[in-house]
Formats: C-alpha cells, sequence, structure tokens
C-alpha cells in the first residue's frame, strides 16, 4: 500500500503561482511514477502531468505546458507540481496518484490517490 496526501492547494488570482506538495508513505517511493490529476466541478477526471520513478522523464497536457512543472524527491517521498500563470480554467480539486513501472495519462493505471487539494484561481 502507498498512502499519499497532498497540500497546497489555495485561493490565487489569475496569473498566480502555487505549488503543490505530495507526500508519500508505504511501499518504497522510488518503485513509482507519479502523477496529478484534476477534477472540475461537474467534469471528469483528467491528466495533468506525470514523472517516471527516476524523475528523468516527465509528460503534460497540452493546457499546462510551459506552465506548470512536475518534480520528485525520492530521498523525501515527495512530488510537487509547481503552477505558474495560473487561469481561472485552472481550477479544480488536484490529485496526486501512483502507480509502478513506467508513467502513463490514463487514469485507470493508476493504483493509489491522495484525497486531492483545492485550487481556486479567481479572474
Amino acid at each position: 500500500q502507498v498512502q499519499l496526501v497532498e497540500s497546497g492547494g489555495g485561493l490565487v488570482q489569475a496569473g498566480g503561482s502555487l505549488r503543490l506538495s505530495c507526500a508519500a508513505s508505504g511501499r518504497t517511493f522510488s518503485n513509482y511514477a507519479m502523477g496529478w490529476f484534476r477534477q472540475a466541478p461537474g467534469k471528469e477526471r483528467e491528466f495533468v502531468a506525470t514523472i517516471s520513478w527516476s524523475g528523468g522523464s516527465t509528460a503534460y497536457t497540452d493546457s499546462v505546458k510551459g506552465r506548470f512543472t512536475i518534480s520528485r524527491d525520492n530521498a523525501k517521498s515527495m512530488v510537487y507540481l509547481q503552477m505558474n500563470s495560473l487561469e481561472p480554467a485552472d481550477t479544480a480539486v488536484y490529485y496526486c496518484a501512483a502507480k509502478t513501472f513506467t508513467t502513463s495519462r490514463a487514469l485507470r493505471d493508476y493504483d493509489y490517490w491522495g484525497q486531492g487539494t483545492q485550487v481556486t484561481v479567481s479572474s
């Protein structure tokens, strides 16, 4: 089992920045690829970013490329999502998730999920 706890969400004005953190505990963190997903009110949960176990490979959904950066610190069992130039469309609950082996953009591929952290971007 892997337990994931997100933090760092909040209310920010458009153009501002936030850094989300996800603390992992349980099994060896470096065995897992990690992902960030988000779910806006009335919408399905969607992929945001993913990072390989080593941090050497990352991928992003098109709408956040150039604005968001995913990173990880295996020594601290942490994964981060730096979000810059935030837009009202980024408003959602953000979830981190873990899966074994390779990165993936598909929700169904992830085995473990956190409880989510709310990000609200005002215009």
